[in-house]
């Protein structure tokens, strides 16, 4: 691609909640001109959103990807309604809705395989919505890793004023935490976030590394695994550092601004310690994919949904990032 701007696509998020609300608002941001957009949907989705919000924004409806002419414009809408007007009702789950989202998002994954766009920004997806709807995945990062045929390591980075963390283990039960914590196994979250930082302008990361066991001490994983790790990761290059103990590391890599993100072990040691920080400021980014793929973290938040309560800033923090990310990595 030869254009002077990057391409991002933007889709709505579920219909039924607050994604096409926030995405109309979105759409009025000055930063949206820095790129050329195209946005991805129905366009009675749109309008609802619009109705919401109050916000309105001059887009030019195509349908079809061929059809868009950035040399003109720089916000395209692909309307992938194909003739059909349906209405979606709030606040609640539903086939239609996970099917809606689901073509909006595979769409916007074949234009990134075909190397049309260089980023991914979604308003909030519903997981029972797209279970319904015809997702045989766990999430919707492995949806999109099996599209874009990702093999290597891959994992979900979560951000609150541009602190990132990461995690070697995720959803899975606690009693099976300690058999994955492994020299190996960790270091490719702590190598991938520190790429996914340099990208979004970071040069060079200061990465903290969580411990397993209370205080660091009461266990065997941080001598046998951790440790090592971290000290494979400084031969790579990389400024980490640890193991901090769980209790305390928000407050120094976080609150005391020591480091810039820390890796754990497992999800609720960082993501307690996130949501506590910053529950309404956060952002999703998919790591390990093509291209930049983010949103905000929160979900689409049903009972606010049609009341034009949502708060703009995680999804505007999240399209900064996907910005950020996609204009250093196409230098």
């Amino acid at each position: 691609m030869s254009q002077k701007k990057i391409i991002i696509a933007v889709l709505l998020g579920d219909p039924s909640g607050i994604g096409p609300e926030l995405i109309s608002k979105l759409l009025k941001e000055d930063i949206t001109k820095k790129a050329n957009l195209v946005v991805i949907g129905e366009k009675n989705i749109l309008e609802s959103g619009n109705k919401i919000s109050g916000k309105s924004t001059k887009l030019n409806f195509v349908d079809s990807f061929e059809k868009i002419n950035f040399d003109k414009y720089n916000k395209f809408f692909l309307d992938i309604s194909q003739g059909k007007n349906l209405q979606y009702n709030l606040s609640e789950c539903s086939k239609e809705s996970g099917e809606s989202v689901l073509s909006a998002l595979n769409l916007a994954l074949e234009l990134a395989k075909e190397n049309k766009i260089h980023a991914i920004n979604f308003g909030p997806f519903n997981k029972t919505s797209l279970v319904l709807g015809g997702n045989k995945h766990s999430d919707e990062l492995h949806l999109m890793a099996e599209k874009l045929k990702v093999k290597d390591f891959f994992c979900e980075f979560n951000v609150i004023d541009n602190f990132w963390t990461a995690r070697v283990t995720s959803h899975i039960p606690i009693k099976d935490v300690p058999s994955q914590i492994k020299r190996g196994r960790i270091l490719l979250p702590i190598k991938l976030i520190d790429e996914a930082m340099k990208l979004n302008g970071i040069k060079n990361p200061r990465v903290a590394v969580q411990a397993l066991n209370p205080h660091a001490e009461f266990g065997t994983e941080e001598k046998n695994e951790i440790i090592p790790a971290i000290e494979d990761a400084k031969k790579l290059g990389i400024n980490a550092d640890g193991p901090l103990p769980c209790d305390t590391s928000f407050i120094t890599a976080y609150k005391n601004k020591n480091h810039d993100c820390i890796v754990g072990m497992y999800h609720d040691a960082l993501q307690s310690g996130l949501k506590a920080f910053g529950f309404d400021r956060g952002v999703t980014v998919q790591g390990g994919l093509p291209i930049p793929i983010t949103t905000p973290a929160h979900g689409t938040a049903f009972d606010i949904a049609g009341q034009n309560k949502a708060n703009l800033e995680p999804t505007l923090n999240s399209f900064k990032i996907a910005l950020t990310m996609a204009e250093n990595k196409n230098k």
